[in-house]
């Protein structure tokens, strides 16, 4: 048998990516043509180039250079997402209704993790600016310092390269905001509970400054006042359910009365709170009453059933997205709507 490897052509490999250019030589197109078909041009192209250009691109495995659009266009097909900590069910919900308007808008989104450190905000932000993104959403719990003039001026070089900033709040400059009501949702929920019997309670909340947890606790103790309760005692911890287990421990040991309401700013804090409690041997609903707020699923699925605010999070952050790109978007002066929700955890006080 004769050996015929040797006067085999040998097989070339590729070591680099496939380019537009390769694209438009297989479709047999024009550069222009292919670069309207696959870096988003608003120009027409007729079907049958069209089909054939897809078609070239996928067979090369050819994928669009997005630093090149960048540069072309002045902005990337990308969203930039900032959250506290990704962790939280918050904030993945958050993402869950960014991500889903983020699909239809043909966009890809990227997160980063802020840690509630306004510096650290500051330097992603700055470096994000070199990814030149269409839009950049702020949904981490805005801070006194993250009005900083430093941050401000990173945002203000974002929207001046193309980017649009969206916050979760009120913002600064050309910032557009989804604004949720916090304050409002907490004042409901104080008068709720204080229509329910409640006279007396403790709130877990966070670090001074932290706009979200400030709004909260202002709220619920306006509204719970409103109804002849009282909050004797604030706790400070953070948004995590580490937190909220430390500075229900804290209290524990000052001493709670029966019958007392325990308001913690979020859920995840609440959720810590209950397993302080029920290790302290106190039982949540006939001994000690808790609520917190944002209604996450887990608020259904502890015992008892949690008591919370809820908050339409996939909807904010699909609106969020919506403003992101929409040029013709309107901020809804009365900010997203909240619901009070009512469950075991806090039942209503039989007095005797």
């Amino acid at each position: 048998m004769t050996d015929l490897s040797a006067d085999a052509p040998p097989v070339r490999v590729r070591t680099s990516a496939p380019t537009l250019n390769d694209v438009a030589e297989a479709a047999g197109v024009s550069l222009a043509t292919a670069s309207r078909v696959l870096n988003g041009s608003t120009r027409k192209v007729a079907e049958s180039y069209r089909d054939r250009v897809v078609a070239a691109a996928d067979e090369l495995g050819y994928t669009a250079n997005l630093s090149a659009q960048a540069t072309a266009k002045g902005t990337s097909a990308v969203i930039a997402l900032l959250v506290a900590d990704i962790a939280d069910p918050y904030f993945g919900q958050l993402a869950s209704g960014v991500a889903r308007g983020a699909d239809e808008a043909g966009l890809i989104v990227t997160i980063s993790v802020t840690e509630r450190d306004p510096a650290r905000e500051i330097r992603l932000v700055r470096a994000l600016r070199g990814q030149r993104p269409r839009g950049l959403i702020l949904a981490a719990s805005r801070s006194t310092e993250s009005s900083a003039p430093e941050l401000q001026h990173e945002l203000d070089a974002l929207t001046a390269t193309g980017g649009r900033v969206v916050a979760l709040g009120p913002g600064g400059g050309d910032v557009r905001a989804v604004l949720i009501d916090n304050e409002s949702g907490a004042r409901a929920l104080g008068a709720a509970l204080a229509e329910r019997g409640f006279g007396s309670a403790i709130v877990l909340g966070a670090q001074e400054g932290v706009r979200t947890s400030d709004d909260r606790i202002a709220g619920f103790t306006a509204g719970f006042a409103s109804g002849g309760g009282a909050v004797v005692r604030v706790y400070r911890g953070a948004f995590t359910r580490e937190a909220g287990e430390r500075v229900m421990r804290e209290a524990l040991a000052d001493g709670i009365e029966p019958g007392t309401l325990v308001f913690a700013i979020s859920d995840l804090v609440a959720i810590g709170a209950l397993t302080a409690l029920r290790e302290a041997g106190r039982s949540v609903g006939s001994d000690i009453a808790l609520a917190g707020f944002d209604d996450i699923p887990a608020a259904r699925d502890v015992s008892p059933a949690l008591t919370s605010v809820r908050v339409p999070l996939e909807s904010v952050g699909y609106q969020a997205l919506r403003a992101a790109v929409d040029e013709t978007w309107q901020q809804d002066p009365a900010g997203i709507p909240l619901e009070v929700v009512l469950r075991d955890s806090t039942p209503r006080r039989q007095h005797a």
